[in-house]
């Protein structure tokens, strides 16, 4: 059994910063891409931000150049930088990870269960 849980939403004022993490563990064989959703109320999930194994990222055009993703493979952890917050960026953001479990051949997408981001005066 593999999870994902997610920490570091909260309320932030517009322009202010937060810090999402998100930890892989369980029987965890390999973790190929990670990756970051969200989703607001009435609105359709949507990716963030993602990243390979190897580094190389992939950001949606509503957030490039305030937020930025990075990964710890040794602690099987995936970041959110974010900056200069909108309250466009209020949703529930949610952790993803394509992992492969220990005993199983295949890959498969896991999620977390959210953390709640609030900007808001």
């Amino acid at each position: 059994q593999v999870q994902l849980v997610e920490s570091g939403g909260g309320l932030v004022q517009p322009g202010g910063s937060l810090r999402l993490s998100c930890a892989a563990s369980g029987s965890i064989f390999s973790i190929n891409a990670m990756g970051w959703y969200r989703q607001a109320p009435g609105k359709q999930r949507e990716l963030v931000a993602t990243i390979t194994s190897g580094g190389s990222t992939n950001y949606a055009d509503s957030v490039t150049g305030r937020f930025t993703i990075s990964r710890d493979n040794a602690k099987n952890t995936v970041y959110l930088q974010m900056n200069s917050l909108k309250p466009e960026d209020t949703a529930v953001y949610l952790c993803n990870a394509e992992m492969r479990r220990i005993g199983v051949r295949v890959m498969w997408d896991y999620w977390g269960q959210g953390t709640q981001v609030t900007v808001s005066s």
